[in-house]
């Protein structure tokens, strides 16, 4: 296991974090300011809306595509020099898309500005669990979603006033702008710390990568992350389509309607900091999702009674995001921390199989969204997150028993 020195969470060393949480808010609203725009979009290029929901989906393939290699990759040549050229990178992309002239070359686009994920949650996320303390990492990484979650919260009012009023164009000038200034700041505040890995040859890395493949518990607790986060991720790849197309709200309306959903999630996250010193860690998973499950049959009860749908959905999305504040970033902790491989290898593989997993549901519901419309979605939140209280709530059970019986809070 890797034995690194780590900090406590101070001014001083907030300010990497700072750095790294501006290149995050652009990736993340290089997708919330998107989606508004792309039944714009997808009128431009001549095709049908139903090609909305792919944007996000490539983005996350992409997400998902190079997680394997630049988590390896920064162990041996150091989180830093391959975080600032994934943030180089990234800026790139998002001034290519500016040349496109049809929704394949956008999508190829979008599938290369995904790498930008990989780059957060492979190297990113890594190097700070690893700078910090236990405790305090969680609550940098609380601190950092509620930052960031100012993305999905302006995103979707950003690209409704830029669609009415300018070209989708410049909002991708303006998500390379933010991304550019990160880079100078995590230039200058990134601690530059490699981990010491002996020499091997690149064979070793899938070797790396079956063992920590091979881990029931770390399968159990990653597999417990898409469950529970994939309600929300539906509802910002399918609302453009479900509250504008298909209920008639105006650009603008569906843009306040993320502020409720989304504020959710701020709240929890808000909650997750000032009681994650009273409680054993993972309780407020235990308690949390129990409260998404409940918002997920209130979307459900809106599919029948259909002049109460978008008030249901509405609520019920509130209660899934609060809960998932409550959590993500603790059950992220305890899926990155169950394996004993170098921890950028086991960040990429989170991140492989996060991406995966999105990628692939969300395309499959936007197929059935095409024939069954909300319906489809309903029922979708409703099932992965029952399914979470089967295999994955008992790997968390199982990890908070362990810390017990090590005598940790």
């Amino acid at each position: 296991m890797q034995n690194l020195a780590t900090a406590k969470l101070s001014r001083a060393t907030l300010m990497f974090p700072l750095a790294l949480v501006l290149f995050e808010f652009s990736v993340y609203i290089g997708n919330d300011l998107v989606q508004p725009a792309m039944l714009a979009i997808t009128k431009e290029f001549g095709v049908s809306s139903h090609w909305a929901p792919s944007s996000m989906s490539f983005y996350l393939l992409g997400g998902a595509f190079v997680a394997a290699i630049l988590g390896p990759l920064s162990d041996r040549l150091g989180r830093k020099k391959v975080l600032l050229g994934g943030v180089a990178f990234f800026v790139l992309t998002c001034l290519a898309i500016l040349l496109t002239k049809n929704i394949e070359s956008f999508l190829a686009l979008r599938f290369l500005q995904g790498f930008g994920l990989s780059v957060i949650a492979a190297v990113g996320y890594a190097a700070i669990q690893e700078s910090f303390d236990e405790r305090d990492a969680i609550k940098v990484m609380a601190l950092m979603a509620n930052v960031s979650l100012l993305a999905p919260l302006l995103g979707p009012v950003l690209g409704a006033a830029m669609i009415e009023h300018v070209s989708w164009h410049w909002g991708f000038i303006g998500i390379a702008f933010l991304a550019f200034l990160s880079w100078f700041g995590l230039k200058a505040k990134m601690p530059n710390t490699k981990v010491s890995i002996p020499k091997q040859p690149i064979a070793y890395i899938w070797d790396d990568f079956k063992a920590v493949l091979k881990n029931k518990h770390f399968l159990q607790l990653t597999f417990s992350l898409p469950l529970m986060a994939m309600p929300l991720m539906l509802w910002i790849a399918l609302s453009p389509v479900m509250l504008v197309e298909q209920f008639g709200l105006s650009s603008m309306q569906y843009g306040l309607a993320q502020f409720p959903v989304l504020g959710g999630l701020i709240a929890g996250n808000l909650v997750l900091l000032k009681v994650i010193d009273r409680y054993a860690l993972g309780a407020t998973a235990m308690y949390a999702v129990p409260l998404m499950f409940a918002g997920a049959v209130i979307v459900v009860l809106g599919l029948f009674i259909p002049a109460y749908f978008v008030p249901c959905l509405i609520a019920g999305m509130t209660l899934i995001s609060f809960g998932e504040g409550m959590s993500f970033s603790v059950l992220y902790r305890f899926a990155l921390m169950s394996s004993e491989v170098s921890k950028g290898t086991v960040a990429a593989t989170v991140s492989v199989l996060l991406m995966m997993s999105f990628f692939t549901v969300i395309e499959v519901v936007r197929v059935l969204y095409t024939h069954f419309d909300i319906w489809a979605y309903g029922l979708s939140c409703f099932i992965m997150l029952a399914l979470w209280f089967s295999w994955p709530r008992a790997g968390l059970k199982q990890a908070m028993h362990l810390r017990q019986q090590n005598g940790e809070f």
